[in-house]
């Protein structure tokens, strides 16, 4: 039998819906797992123009933010294997990446002020990544120009790659790489996804 003292078996036994008072308790059950050190990765989904994202945080930041087409489900089993089985929804640790990122998608943000946990990505990918963040808002630089300032100016098809499995899209911005010809490219989250947040930013 599940002890009280045990919320991270508790919050797993709760049905996923039930009311506001099944959230309250929820609510409760993920508060004691964080006081108690046994909550790893929290995360929530956030309603956004692009579809719900699925965001994800350690205690030392922001680890994943996920497209529904990419299943959320499936991202939660991985990021179960590779950093912790210790994962509950717990919304109240992405508040503020919450915050800021409705602020992006309502035009009132052009730069994320988050602490990013960068585990999941090593090596090449990492420096990639890294200097994403420093294409301006409502720029964007082709895979060529991106290769060359990560320090390897032959590997195009790497930068692709870090950018295709990029793990902070949106606060990390992949979106901003296109192709050589001007043509937006692949994206995790779609075309379309892509489309609209090049477009938001241009808008601005």
């Amino acid at each position: 039998m599940t002890s009280p003292s045990d919320p991270g078996r508790l919050l797993a036994a709760l049905p996923a819906q039930d009311g506001p008072a099944m959230a309250r308790l929820r609510e409760r059950l993920a508060d004691q797992a964080q006081r108690e050190g046994i909550l790893d990765i929290a995360y929530r989904t956030l309603e956004t123009p692009v579809g719900d994202l699925l965001l994800a945080a350690t205690d030392e930041g922001l680890v994943k933010v996920a497209f529904a087409v990419q299943d959320h489900d499936a991202v939660l089993s991985h990021l179960a294997g590779s950093i912790s089985p210790r994962i509950l929804n717990a919304p109240r640790r992405l508040d503020e990446a919450s915050r800021q990122i409705d602020e992006y998608f309502a035009g009132r943000r052009t730069r994320f002020d988050l602490p990013l946990d960068w585990r999941l990505s090593k090596g090449f990918r990492r420096a990639v990544l890294t200097h994403l963040r420093d294409i301006g808002y409502g720029r964007t630089e082709s895979y060529a120009q991106v290769a060359l300032a990560a320090g390897s100016p032959r590997a195009v098809r790497a930068v692709g790659t870090a950018c295709a499995t990029n793990p902070l899209p949106v606060v990390v911005p992949c979106h901003r790489v296109v192709r050589s010809d001007g043509t937006a490219g692949q994206y995790a989250g779609g075309a379309e996804a892509k489309h609209f947040l090049l477009n938001l930013e241009t808008a601005a």
